[in-house]
């Protein structure tokens, strides 16, 4: 049955195991940081038209669509796209990544059944009826902890560098483990555990996808600082946006075999990283393209205040937005005018997905860059929100911070851009712009595995080949 956000936060009153700055957490929904995260993720669960009507389960969420064609997948994009803006340019991730694993997982089950007479695919899809009749929220735990780079898992002086099988029982697995960056693990129902890389035979202990309740024994997550907002007066947006990640740890963790997804399949872990890399990434040029729009609106409201508008350097930078925001929309969509069909499910085209993804690596940094540049430098020295609550200092500020606007609202307009761009918010968003949803080196690997380089390569055979020497 569909939930609303007061059933979602009575969901996470579990007894699950949470960490914040040492202590334990005993309410997600009442700590001071965490309960922000999670009112945001809850706020999921009120938007209007969040369901369609699917022939086999009913009334669903909208992120739970299987893509089938072109179609699906804008709409898709659309959906998150509108949601990030819906949520004040903060992508709202519980339903969008888990379904990106879940799709992932369908197309690799149906592979390994067809090699080894397996029953991945009738396990998936159990679970994947659980999840859209019960409406849950859900994390994604991809990426170990990894230990010597220069090392393969089983090679590792530690073994638990990364997620393994120590114990295979009649009724499933035991794991142990941790993974790193679980973005809204300590506010999501279900956590779904995918590998992070590819194997090789002796990895096959590693090579392991299953999901678990956030509540279950041995589950523990150890929650990052939230710094844009705690201990920080000056947060703006960040009062009620925000998602936090964790270390989440696999501490001798019973998996039942119904919920696990591949055993040992070593040759398959590669494929399935690839496949939920692929989906994620989308997933991120779609909500990175909303996020965008905090800059480049910011970036106007701030040139106007400081009577800049019509400045060549400000138009060259609002330029530099437009084109950020602009090519990773142009991206998602083209991948998704030209998706594979695999297992009779659409996969966004990993090319453009992945031009589009580095596009947004790279470039992250130029926007910050053309925002500082446009409000000054007053957004680092400005009084804070505790000198303007003075009123005997606040007709100070209000007087002498005007701009091409009154002092209140130059004042509002440059807090902001504060957050966005000389604040803990902004380093963490610089962090996230590079690393989450894969590296810039782990997008161009993908881009250089899948790219089809024969059109070019025919093309400059065929000139040369007239040459007579």
């Amino acid at each position: 049955m569909p939930r609303g956000p007061g059933e979602y936060l009575d969901s996470l009153k579990d007894g699950r195991v949470v960490y914040y700055r040492g202590k334990a957490v005993n309410d997600v929904t009442t700590h001071p940081i965490i309960s922000v995260a999670a009112k945001h993720a809850a706020d999921l669960f009120g938007a209007e038209d969040r369901l369609y009507d699917d022939p086999n389960y009913g009334k669903i969420s909208r992120y739970f669509k299987i893509p089938r064609s072109t179609n699906d997948l804008i709409d898709r994009h659309r959906l998150i796209y509108n949601d990030t803006m819906r949520f004040d340019g903060m992508f709202n991730i519980v339903q969008a990544i888990g379904s990106d694993a879940l799709f992932s997982l369908m197309i690799i089950a149906r592979k390994v059944d067809t090699k080894y007479g397996t029953h991945y695919l009738d396990r998936v899809m159990k679970y994947y009826e659980y999840v859209v009749k019960n409406d849950l929220a859900m994390a994604v735990a991809q990426t170990d902890v990894k230990g010597d780079r220069s090392k393969r898992p089983h090679e590792q002086p530690d073994p638990d560098l990364y997620v393994r099988v120590v114990e295979v029982r009649n009724d499933g697995i035991v794991v142990n483990g941790a993974k790193i960056h679980t973005t809204q693990g300590p506010v999501a129902n279900e956590i779904i555990f995918l590998p992070y890389r590819a194997m090789v035979e002796g990895d096959r202990d590693y090579a392991v996808a299953f999901a678990v309740p956030a509540n279950a024994k041995g589950v523990k997550f150890i929650v990052r600082p939230a710094l844009e907002y705690d201990g920080n007066p000056n947060a703006v947006n960040a009062r009620a946006r925000f998602e936090v990640e964790s270390l989440t740890i696999l501490d001798h963790v019973f998996v039942p075999w119904d919920r696990v997804f591949l055993f040992r399949e070593w040759e398959f872990a590669g494929p399935l990283a690839w496949y939920f890399a692929t989906y994620h990434r989308f997933t991120a040029v779609s909500y990175r393209a909303a996020t965008s729009n905090l800059y480049l609106g910011t970036a106007l409201l701030a040139a106007r205040a400081n009577g800049i508008e019509n400045a060549p350097h400000v138009r060259d930078w609002i330029v530099q937005m437009i084109m950020y925001k602009e090519i990773m929309r142009m991206g998602a969509i083209t991948a998704a005018l030209e998706p594979l069909i695999d297992e009779g499910i659409a996969v966004p085209n990993p090319v453009y997905t992945n031009v589009s993804k580095l596009y947004s690596n790279a470039h992250f940094v130029d926007v910050v860059h053309g925002l500082i540049d446009i409000a000054g430098g007053l957004i680092a020295t400005m009084p804070s929100h505790d000198d303007y609550a003075n009123s005997e200092e606040r007709q100070y500020i209000s007087k002498y911070i005007r701009g091409a606007v009154d002092g209140d609202t130059r004042y509002r307009i440059m807090s902001f851009v504060r957050e966005l761009a000389s604040s803990h918010l902004t380093g963490y968003l610089l962090t996230a712009m590079i690393h989450a949803e894969g590296s810039e080196a782990a997008s161009k690997i993908g881009m250089i595995r899948e790219y089809n380089f024969k059109e070019a390569e025919d093309l400059v055979n065929r000139v040369i080949n007239r040459l007579r020497i």
